[in-house]
Protein backbone atom coordinates (compact mmCIF):
# COMPACT_ATOMS: atom_id res chain seq x y z
CA UNK A 1 0.00 0.00 0.00
CA UNK A 2 1.61 3.35 -0.83
CA UNK A 3 0.02 7.21 0.24
CA UNK A 4 1.46 10.59 -1.03
CA UNK A 5 2.37 13.39 1.71
CA UNK A 6 2.80 16.54 0.10
CA UNK A 7 2.25 19.83 2.19
CA UNK A 8 3.16 22.97 0.09
CA UNK A 9 6.48 23.82 0.87
CA UNK A 10 8.75 20.69 0.97
CA UNK A 11 10.01 17.84 -1.40
CA UNK A 12 7.12 15.41 -2.14
CA UNK A 13 7.68 12.18 0.09
CA UNK A 14 5.77 8.65 -0.60
CA UNK A 15 5.28 6.31 1.91
CA UNK A 16 5.31 2.47 0.92
CA UNK A 17 4.44 -0.50 3.06
CA UNK A 18 4.45 -3.89 1.44
CA UNK A 19 4.35 -5.89 4.14
CA UNK A 20 7.87 -5.86 5.51
CA UNK A 21 8.86 -6.67 8.88
CA UNK A 22 12.85 -6.03 9.62
CA UNK A 23 15.23 -3.39 8.52
CA UNK A 24 17.26 -5.80 6.41
CA UNK A 25 14.27 -6.64 4.53
CA UNK A 26 12.88 -2.82 4.71
CA UNK A 27 16.67 -2.02 3.11
CA UNK A 28 16.10 -4.90 0.23
CA UNK A 29 12.48 -3.05 -0.33
CA UNK A 30 14.66 0.00 -0.81
CA UNK A 31 17.19 -1.29 -3.38
CA UNK A 32 14.02 -2.70 -5.33
CA UNK A 33 12.36 0.41 -5.32
CA UNK A 34 15.29 1.91 -6.08
CA UNK A 35 15.80 0.30 -9.32
CA UNK A 36 11.82 -0.19 -10.52
CA UNK A 37 11.77 3.51 -10.05
CA UNK A 38 14.60 4.69 -10.99
CA UNK A 39 14.86 7.21 -8.54
CA UNK A 40 16.10 10.32 -9.61
CA UNK A 41 19.99 11.80 -7.49
CA UNK A 42 18.95 13.59 -4.60
CA UNK A 43 16.00 10.99 -3.34
CA UNK A 44 15.98 10.45 0.28
CA UNK A 45 14.58 6.88 1.03
CA UNK A 46 14.25 6.26 4.75
CA UNK A 47 12.86 2.99 6.30
CA UNK A 48 10.43 3.28 9.16
CA UNK A 49 9.62 0.93 12.44
CA UNK A 50 6.00 0.72 12.34
CA UNK A 51 4.00 -0.46 15.86
CA UNK A 52 -0.15 0.20 15.28
CA UNK A 53 -2.61 -1.95 16.16
CA UNK A 54 -3.13 -3.43 12.49
CA UNK A 55 0.75 -3.96 12.13
CA UNK A 56 4.23 -4.85 13.16
CA UNK A 57 6.81 -4.55 11.20
CA UNK A 58 8.71 -1.96 8.63
CA UNK A 59 7.49 0.74 5.76
CA UNK A 60 9.42 2.92 3.51
CA UNK A 61 9.07 6.45 2.84
CA UNK A 62 10.62 8.51 -0.04
CA UNK A 63 11.67 12.14 -0.67
CA UNK A 64 11.68 13.32 -3.98
CA UNK A 65 14.01 15.75 -5.36
CA UNK A 66 11.06 17.52 -7.42
CA UNK A 67 7.22 16.78 -8.11
CA UNK A 68 7.71 15.42 -11.52
CA UNK A 69 9.62 12.68 -10.43
CA UNK A 70 7.32 12.04 -7.35
CA UNK A 71 4.02 11.99 -9.88
CA UNK A 72 6.21 9.59 -12.24
CA UNK A 73 6.53 7.31 -9.04
CA UNK A 74 3.46 7.21 -7.23
CA UNK A 75 1.99 6.72 -11.26
CA UNK A 76 4.02 3.70 -11.17
CA UNK A 77 3.15 2.69 -7.81
CA UNK A 78 -0.51 2.94 -8.59
CA UNK A 79 -0.71 1.51 -12.08
CA UNK A 80 1.27 -1.71 -11.06
CA UNK A 81 -0.06 -4.10 -8.76
CA UNK A 82 0.17 -1.96 -5.30
CA UNK A 83 2.40 -3.17 -2.86
CA UNK A 84 0.61 -5.41 -0.16
CA UNK A 85 0.57 -3.45 3.14
CA UNK A 86 -1.24 -1.21 5.26
CA UNK A 87 -2.43 2.52 4.25
CA UNK A 88 -1.75 3.68 7.84
CA UNK A 89 2.31 2.26 7.96
CA UNK A 90 2.30 3.90 4.59
CA UNK A 91 0.90 7.07 5.55
CA UNK A 92 2.97 7.04 9.19
CA UNK A 93 6.02 6.39 7.11
CA UNK A 94 5.09 9.68 4.90
CA UNK A 95 4.34 11.79 7.61
CA UNK A 96 7.18 11.13 9.80
CA UNK A 97 9.57 11.49 7.22
CA UNK A 98 8.45 15.02 6.03
CA UNK A 99 8.39 16.29 9.60
CA UNK A 100 11.78 14.90 9.75
CA UNK A 101 11.36 13.41 13.20
CA UNK A 102 11.79 9.92 12.50
CA UNK A 103 13.20 7.62 9.56
CA UNK A 104 16.27 5.59 8.48
CA UNK A 105 18.46 7.08 5.90
CA UNK A 106 19.38 4.13 3.18
CA UNK A 107 19.77 6.43 -0.01
CA UNK A 108 20.70 9.91 0.30
CA UNK A 109 23.16 12.81 -1.11
CA UNK A 110 26.31 11.67 -0.95
CA UNK A 111 26.25 8.36 0.58
CA UNK A 112 28.57 7.45 -2.64
CA UNK A 113 31.21 8.80 -1.00
CA UNK A 114 30.80 6.65 2.11
CA UNK A 115 33.13 3.85 1.03
CA UNK A 116 36.12 2.40 3.07
CA UNK A 117 37.32 4.78 5.75
CA UNK A 118 36.71 8.28 5.48
CA UNK A 119 37.48 11.86 7.38
CA UNK A 120 34.83 12.91 9.49
CA UNK A 121 34.82 16.16 7.12
CA UNK A 122 33.98 14.45 4.46
CA UNK A 123 31.34 12.49 5.83
CA UNK A 124 29.39 15.73 7.11
CA UNK A 125 30.75 18.13 3.88
CA UNK A 126 29.73 15.58 1.25
CA UNK A 127 26.73 14.21 1.89
CA UNK A 128 23.33 15.19 3.49
CA UNK A 129 24.11 14.06 6.86
CA UNK A 130 24.06 17.18 9.10
CA UNK A 131 25.65 16.41 11.95
CA UNK A 132 26.92 12.90 14.24
CA UNK A 133 26.80 12.05 17.34
CA UNK A 134 29.51 9.55 19.73
CA UNK A 135 27.56 7.84 21.07
CA UNK A 136 29.04 7.45 25.01
CA UNK A 137 31.27 10.09 24.63
CA UNK A 138 30.35 12.36 27.80
CA UNK A 139 31.34 15.74 26.53
CA UNK A 140 28.67 16.15 23.93
CA UNK A 141 31.67 17.93 21.16
CA UNK A 142 31.94 17.24 17.58
CA UNK A 143 34.72 14.91 16.92
CA UNK A 144 37.94 16.36 15.28
CA UNK A 145 37.41 16.77 11.70
CA UNK A 146 40.49 14.70 10.87
CA UNK A 147 39.12 11.45 12.59
CA UNK A 148 38.49 8.48 10.33
CA UNK A 149 35.18 6.81 9.93
CA UNK A 150 35.68 3.39 9.00
CA UNK A 151 32.28 3.20 7.26
CA UNK A 152 32.20 -0.53 6.59
CA UNK A 153 30.12 0.56 3.63
CA UNK A 154 27.06 0.72 5.76
CA UNK A 155 26.27 4.26 6.86
CA UNK A 156 22.33 4.84 7.65
CA UNK A 157 21.69 8.72 9.77
CA UNK A 158 18.15 9.05 11.18
CA UNK A 159 15.90 11.85 10.94
CA UNK A 160 16.50 13.20 13.97
CA UNK A 161 14.23 16.71 15.67
CA UNK A 162 15.04 17.94 11.99
CA UNK A 163 18.09 16.50 11.09
CA UNK A 164 19.66 13.85 9.45
CA UNK A 165 22.33 12.32 12.33
CA UNK A 166 24.85 9.59 11.97
CA UNK A 167 25.30 7.48 15.16
CA UNK A 168 28.52 6.40 15.53
CA UNK A 169 30.94 4.98 17.98
CA UNK A 170 34.57 4.95 18.89
CA UNK A 171 36.85 1.97 16.90
CA UNK A 172 40.09 0.92 17.05
CA UNK A 173 43.28 3.06 16.32
CA UNK A 174 41.20 6.71 16.97
CA UNK A 175 38.74 6.16 14.74
CA UNK A 176 35.00 6.11 14.49
CA UNK A 177 32.47 3.95 13.20
CA UNK A 178 28.76 4.14 12.28
CA UNK A 179 26.87 2.55 15.45
CA UNK A 180 25.09 0.02 13.25
CA UNK A 181 26.93 -3.00 11.75
CA UNK A 182 26.31 -4.00 8.39
CA UNK A 183 25.39 -7.76 9.28
CA UNK A 184 24.40 -7.86 13.01
CA UNK A 185 24.54 -11.46 14.72
CA UNK A 186 20.79 -12.53 15.53
CA UNK A 187 20.34 -12.73 19.04
CA UNK A 188 21.12 -16.36 19.95
CA UNK A 189 22.75 -17.16 17.31
CA UNK A 190 25.97 -18.90 19.50
CA UNK A 191 23.63 -20.79 21.74
CA UNK A 192 21.12 -22.98 20.95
Amino acid sequence: MSTSYDPSGVHPVLGVDAGTTTLREADHLVRDLASTLALPPGTVACTHLIRTDARRGTAVSLEFPDHESAATAWRHLTESEPPQGDREAATQAATDHTARRSGRAVLFPGMEHLTGMVPLSDLLERTAIDRVIVVGATSGETPDPITPVHTQDHVRPEWREGELVLALVPAVGGTLAPFEVPNPTPCCADHG
